[in-house]
Parts: structure tokens; sequence; C-alpha cells
């Protein structure tokens, strides 16, 4: 009877290992409460732990900016894309409380419009004596070469892009693949079935650097992922930026050939890749805004788990705060982790600490250059 019940014991310890394996997605690594207890990634080691602190880009003294009148010309889209846009309106939102600005005036472009239109637009701002001048999209580079000069005493800024030769041009970039590093990170440990998904809008270098990030995230902390991508329009084709049904119907698509987590890179487009989240019932993570919180998609934010942050509206709240200090030269060259550039969101409570700890690992490997974050992707 004794040896039946030793028998017994080993047995009960041998499953109980087994039981733990499977829950920890395999190997040496324990991932915490992060989606593998049923299936999920078999996890790369974790990284070690985070030990230093990110500087944030902006000082801390008063800044008076209320002789300024900002001009805003967004991208296609506008204030209320739940995105970009929105990101970039929220940095003037907090340049107006914060420092005071006395007149801000923002226009809005139109999918695949003239040249000509942006040009329009740029020298309305500036003729009104708006200055400074941000235009918010790589969109408005090739305008800017020719506005610009025309205004030599109005200091232009543009996001995700730079115009040589024109000194009166500040260009506000970003680390995107950084920043996509950590959802690829998110998704691998939040995916059941190690199978997650990409949608891009565009099919351009910017929107690439996005995929790039996130295919090498997800790799590192789970090397046998498989990673679905599409992207909605190819190059030229900027309505890929404003088609929430082809956003929804990529989604699906990627869905139905087993994707559970998915991360888009796709304006306004995104809203359709969370309704169709929503609808089968897996998870989504969003883009440059913390999108959990955005009234646009409010309906679907029981599914997003995070947000790759874009954070331009830090980058034009830094823009027009240098302005007002007519101290342009110490801005950041490029908006990346170390600065607060790029980062992720965890509104909603999907990110417990366990996986906080994993992303801070992997963060400050990247800010050390343990890691160095590739901006094209393999495919």
């Amino acid at each position: 009877m004794r040896g039946i019940a030793v028998a017994a014991i080993a047995l009960t310890s041998v499953l109980s290992m087994a039981a733990c394996a499977k829950d920890s997605g395999g190997g040496s690594n324990t991932g915490g409460s992060t989606g593998n207890a049923s299936g999920g990634c078999k996890l790369a080691d974790k990284p070690p732990a985070a030990a230093g602190t990110t500087t944030s880009s902006a000082a801390g003294d008063k800044v008076d900016g209320s002789a300024l009148k900002v001009g805003l010309a967004y991208d296609i889209g506008g204030r209320g894309d739940a995105s970009f846009n929105d990101s970039a309106a929220a940095g003037l939102d907090k340049a107006k409380a914060e420092l005071g600005i006395s007149e801000v005036k923002e226009l809005t472009a139109a999918p695949n419009e003239a040249e000509d239109a942006k040009q329009t637009r740029l020298r309305q701002l500036a003729g009104e004596g708006f200055n400074p001048v941000i235009g918010v999209g790589f969109a408005y580079a090739e305008s800017l070469k020719v506005v610009a000069p025309e205004f030599p005493n109005v200091k232009f800024a543009i996001v995700d892009g730079a115009v040589e030769g024109a000194t009166n041009v500040t260009p506000l970039v970003f680390a995107e693949e950084q920043g996509s590093f950590l959802a690829g990170v998110i998704a691998a440990y939040q995916s059941k079935n190690c199978h997650v998904g990409f949608v891009g809008g565009v099919k351009i270098p910017l929107i690439q650097k996005f995929d790039a990030g996130f295919e090498q995230g997800a790799k590192a902390a789970a090397p046998d992922i498989k990673i679905e991508k599409k992207y909605l329009t190819p190059a030229g084709d900027f309505t890929g930026f404003q088609d929430p049904t082809k956003g929804q119907e990529a989604a699906q698509g990627q869905i139905e050939a087993g994707t559970d987590v998915l991360y888009h890179a796709a304006g306004a487009s995104g809203k359709g890749v969370f309704s169709a989240a929503k609808t089968a019932n897996v998870k989504a993570i969003g883009v440059d805004s913390d999108q959990y919180n955005q009234a646009t998609v409010a309906e679907s934010k029981d599914v997003i788990i995070s947000s790759m942050l874009k954070r331009v509206d830090v980058a034009v709240y830094d823009f027009v705060r240098a302005v007002a200090k007519n101290d342009l030269a110490n801005l950041p060259k490029v908006f990346d982790l170390k600065v607060d550039g790029v980062g992720y969101a965890t509104s909603g409570g999907k990110i417990d600490n366990d996986l906080k700890a994993v992303l801070d690992g992997y963060k400050a490997q990247i800010i050390e250059g343990k890691i160095t974050v590739s901006d094209k992707p393999t495919s």
C-alpha cells in the first residue's frame, strides 16, 4: 500500500509539473497572468529587469506663450480621427492650457487632394499671422519646400518629415519601430493562438516602421509566433487611412486565418479593425493615441488591450514651447523611447504588473542599445 501511495504522489507531482509548463507557455519562462493559460505562445526568456529611468523631452520651467498664434494643418481625418491627428490636437490643447496661447487655428486636408491645396492651407495660416505653423504629416513636405521660403520669419514644423535646406522648418520625427516592438511583445503575451496580425493603412516607409517593429517585438517574445500582415492601399493612395470598411474587412480576414490579437497603424481605418475584433471577441492594439480612451471608438474599448503611443502630442507641445522660449536647438532629434516620444498605454487594466515588467525590461534594453530595432520589415 505504501508503494502505491508513493507512486500516486509521484504521478501527481509529474502531472502538476506538466500543467505548470503548459500554463507558462513551455520552457522556463513564466509570463504571469498574460493570457497563456489556454495554450498561447512558447515564450522566450524574460529580459532583465529595467534598472534605469527615461528622461522627459521637456523641461519644467514656466514658459509664457501668450504672444503666440499657433496654426495646425492636419492630415486627412483631422481632429476626431481617434489616432494621429487627435494626438496632435492633444498637444495643441495642452499648449493652450499651459502656455497661455492667445489664438489657434486648425485646418484639415481632404483625401487625395491636389498639392496646391496643401500649399494654400499653409499660406493661409502663415498669411493670417499664425506663427508657428505645424504641418501634421509627411504629406506636407513638398508644400513646405515651396511655402516656407515665402515666409522666412515664420517657424514651421512638420510631423513625420523633413525639408532639406529650409532653415525655418523643424522636423518632428519618431522611432515608431521602437514603440511597435513593445506592441509586438504585448501581442505575443496576450495571444492564445500564438497568431497575431498587423493592418497598415498605406504601404509606405513610414507605416512599414510600425510593421517592422511589431514583427521584431513579437518574435523576440515568442520566436515561433505566426504573423499576418495586410496593407489597405498601395503607396500613393492615402484613402487607406480613412476607410473603416476596408479596415474591418482586412481584420476579418486575419481573424478567419486564426489571429486573436490585431495591431493597426491605419489612422481612422483602425475603427474598422476594432469593430471586427469586437464582433469576433478577439483583442486589439491601438496606435498613436491611447485609443482605449478615445470617444470615437468607445463601443470597442473592451477589446483594446493597449495602444502604441506615438507621442505626437509631446512633439507638438514641445515644439510650441520651444518657439515660445526661442530655443529650438534643444528639441530632440528623434522622439524615441528615451524621451518618451513613443511608448505603450495601460488604460483598461489589460497590462498586468508581470507583463509591464517584461515590457520595461525590453524598453530598457532598447534605450541602452542592447536591442537595435530595425525600421524595415523582413517581408
